[in-house]
């Protein structure tokens, strides 16, 4: 019965982390989009709420009852690859997310209200939204979640899946970060309209 309440709350926690991550990716595009203050100021605040509700619960939830789990079973924190590698992608990516990626979001959310209220995009705002290491670990934030599921789908007992996901989901960042700042850009400093 433990354990079905456990792999029942891992499960939980992976939707509600994957859900959060997704919505985040959603709302960052819209940002991108948008040449009204209005839409960007909600945008961001979107991705704040997404990354302290989901992402941050989701991913606590999901970390304890894979600790859960692993004692349940009596399996050993190191006992395969596939576990491991999820103890691994899940640790960086809880510490990551609440760190750079939660105090990005949490200033733009900050300036994008204040940048709202002057009536234009603002030097620090600005500033902000040209973060690199922010934008890189933003666009990291899916291709460790889903490396995380397929490991914990396959268990692969080798470390060659483990080390293909990390470079992927490294050179998918990486792409992601380079690409999509030129494809969408964010608007210059100055005035934008306030209307949806």
């Amino acid at each position: 019965m433990t354990y079905r309440i456990l792999l029942a709350c891992h499960f939980v926690g992976f939707v509600l982390l994957g859900a959060g991550l997704v919505g985040v990716w959603i709302a960052e595009l819209r940002s991108r989009q948008s040449r009204q203050l209005l839409v960007l100021a909600e945008a961001c605040r979107y991705v704040s709420v997404l990354y302290r509700v989901g992402a941050f619960y989701g991913a606590l939830l999901a970390i304890a009852s894979g600790v859960g789990l692993v004692l349940a079973l009596g399996l050993g924190f190191l006992a395969a690859p596939w576990l491991v590698g999820m103890w691994a992608f899940a640790l960086f990516e809880f510490v990551e997310g609440n760190t750079i990626t939660r105090i990005h979001a949490m200033r733009m959310r900050r300036l994008s209200e204040e940048a709202l209220e002057a009536g234009r995009i603002t030097p620090e705002l600005r500033r902000e939204m040209d973060n690199r290491l922010a934008t890189f670990t933003h666009f990291l934030d899916l291709p460790l979640y889903f490396s995380i599921v397929v490991l914990g789908v396959f268990r692969p007992l080798t470390w060659t899946l483990f080390a293909a996901e990390l470079a992927a989901s490294f050179a998918i960042a990486l792409a992601l970060a380079v690409w999509l700042p030129r494809r969408l850009p964010w608007p210059a400093v100055g005035p934008l309209g306030s209307g949806a």
